[in-house]
């Protein structure tokens, strides 16, 4: 029998090694790059050359360098392939989650299994802006190795919803002028036009050559940025205008009703006012700020 072809062979050398590398990595845990240490990072990029050197056999032939590129990029193909088909060949290459923490209580066991520190594991908590452990009701470590952590439910921030104030849905703000020339499409898109542009622009003291970029919010309150970043342009007061506007009208027609001593017209200004009270208790989180 003859001998084997030098470049089956420096295929067959591919395959050994992407197989030898997976499972020292698998064996170093789920360290993402940006926390490896520096040992760990040069550790990495030594044993990943030495690795290419030994596959490629060191005699400087292209061809086999071919070989040696197409075995490294053709199997992680092949493994993501069988990935998306089979949930045990995706959780042996991927892995999977592991509770660090559990019902606020740290687990000691999965922190040595994945070879993390407590130290890391707090440095992780102080990422997601968790600096006591005893505020964590449940935290992961993902096969991508980044931490999710869910909060005690009287530790998570309280949303509208909990509140229940029901809110419209946000849409994406439009860009209407840029490098100073103004957009026509997105101005379409939410149904305003040059003239209402000009007129809020006249109102900062500005032109149109003098703006870097505009937008228009789903509320239609225009925000613009000019190319001279020393010039100060005052923030968009439409909201708060209204809402003062609003409370202005509330306290007359709570003045009127003291004031007259006509009994419909004391009933007509107290019914108004109580109905404009409830409408502002609906717009103030929205039109605040």
């Amino acid at each position: 029998m003859g001998a084997v072809p030098e470049w089956v062979e420096v295929g067959l050398r591919g395959l050994l090694f992407l197989l030898v590398l997976f499972v020292m990595t698998k064996l170093l845990g789920k360290k993402q790059l940006s926390q490896l240490s520096f040992f760990e990072y040069v550790t990495g990029i030594t044993v990943g050359s030495i690795g290419a050197e030994v596959v490629t056999g060191l005699d400087r032939n292209i061809f086999h360098g071919i070989v040696g590129v197409v075995v490294f990029t053709f199997v992680p193909f092949l493994v993501g392939l069988l990935s998306m088909k089979s949930k045990k060949f995706r959780t042996l290459v991927e892995g999977k989650g592991v509770v660090f923490i559990k019902n606020g209580k740290v687990m000691e066991e999965n922190l040595k299994k994945e070879r993390y520190s407590t130290d890391e594991l707090l440095e992780l908590l102080r990422q997601k802006d968790v600096f006591q452990v005893a505020d964590v009701e449940f935290a992961v470590l993902e096969a991508s190795g980044d931490l999710s952590v869910l909060l005690k439910k009287e530790n998570q921030p309280i949303t509208l919803n909990m509140l229940g104030i029901k809110v419209p849905p946000v849409k994406e703000p439009q860009t209407v002028i840029m490098d100073g020339k103004i957009l026509d499409e997105p101005l379409a898109t939410i149904n305003l036009n040059r003239g209402w542009l000009m007129g809020e622009i006249d109102k900062l003291g500005l032109t149109v050559d003098n703006i870097f970029l505009a937008q228009v919010d789903s509320s239609g309150q225009l925000t613009v940025d000019v190319f001279d970043d020393k010039l100060d342009v005052p923030p968009p007061q439409e909201k708060e205008m209204l809402l003062a506007s609003l409370k202005k009208c509330q306290a007359d027609l709570e003045s009127f009703a003291l004031a007259t001593e006509a009994a419909d017209a004391k009933a007509m200004y107290s019914l108004h006012s109580e109905r404009l009270q409830q409408v502002l208790k609906k717009l103030d989180p929205l039109l605040k700020g």
